[in-house]
């Protein structure tokens, strides 16, 4: 019996002001055992850092595009020079660990069946940074917001020809409210349009944690509520989905402020918030029609 056959992978960056920390993606490029991959670099500055990041790793084979800033805006700039069979997205300032693209080539290509799979989020000690599950699960609608990460997702390359590009009016640089969510929204439609899609949590991408003081970490909470709430929206969740992502940030404020820790109960309260007022935009902005 043929052994199943390899995926090819091509690795969209986005990169805008950053360096050193390419650098680092760039030399963990070089360090995977697994070569079948080429890197897309949408470059969005406004020097030549990135061409001469590249000069310096010639072991990476990479393809350069421009485009003007905007995360989703940059995303899509890239698709249509997608030619191998998985596409990821790893963020300009992560790390891909040894063994990596070999992991999830053998995922995808033991399971034909998949549309996608899902790694989790590590600090670059390897401490997964939110709340991820343990185990390997399907991804559903209703858990789709904590099984993905934008840098964690490996997608075949016809499911995004299904799907589409990233929602432009999302995430960093969309000059809207809305500054995440996107690769959330892409899968959101994936799943509706029938996509098999699994979170693996052996599948670690490393990423610097961010220290944020508490009004920072405020306004977090409300930047990534308001874009779950509109994503919700604008795609129709049920009310017990919608109930359930509105009293989660009830609960962990009480927690938070039994424990006297109030700089976090803010930040849960003002997630409420900003899933509150992203949900009103989304409604008068309508439904997505598939």
């Amino acid at each position: 019996m043929q052994p199943p056959a390899q995926p090819t992978f091509d690795l969209v960056v986005a990169t805008l002001g950053r360096s050193s920390e390419l650098e680092a993606l760039l030399v963990s490029l070089e360090h995977q055992s697994y070569r079948s991959f080429r890197l897309v670099v949408v470059d969005q500055n406004d020097d030549d850092r990135v061409g001469e990041a590249l000069t310096l790793h010639p072991g990476v084979e990479a393809l350069r595009l421009r485009c003007e800033p905007g995360l989703s805006r940059a995303r899509n700039a890239a698709l249509p020079h997608v030619t191998a069979d998985v596409v990821a997205f790893p963020d300009d300032d992560c790390v891909y660990p040894d063994g990596l693209l070999e992991a999830a080539a053998r995922t995808l290509a033991e399971r034909p069946n998949l549309d996608g799979v899902s790694g989790q989020a590590a600090d670059p000690l390897g401490r997964p940074t939110g709340r991820w599950p343990t185990s390997r699960c399907t991804i559903e609608l209703d858990t789709v917001w904590n099984r993905a990460n934008s840098h964690t997702i490996f997608l075949r390359r016809e499911l995004l020809e299904r799907v589409g590009g990233f929602d432009e009016a999302l995430g960093l640089g969309s000059g809207t409210p809305w500054h995440s969510g996107e690769e959330i929204e892409l899968l959101v439609r994936a799943l509706r349009l029938g996509a098999r899609l699994e979170y693996e949590p052996s599948l670690v991408v490393l990423h610097p944690a961010r220290v944020l003081d508490p009004a920072a970490q405020v306004a977090l909470g409300r930047r990534d509520g308001a874009s779950v709430g509109y994503i919700l929206a604008r795609h129709g969740y049920p009310a017990r989905v919608v109930g359930r992502m509105l009293t989660r940030p009830v609960g962990g404020a009480v927690v938070c402020l039994l424990r006297r820790d109030s700089a976090r109960a803010r930040f849960h309260l003002d997630t409420l918030r900003g899933r509150v007022v992203g949900y009103r935009a989304g409604r008068r902005a309508g439904t997505v029609s598939l």
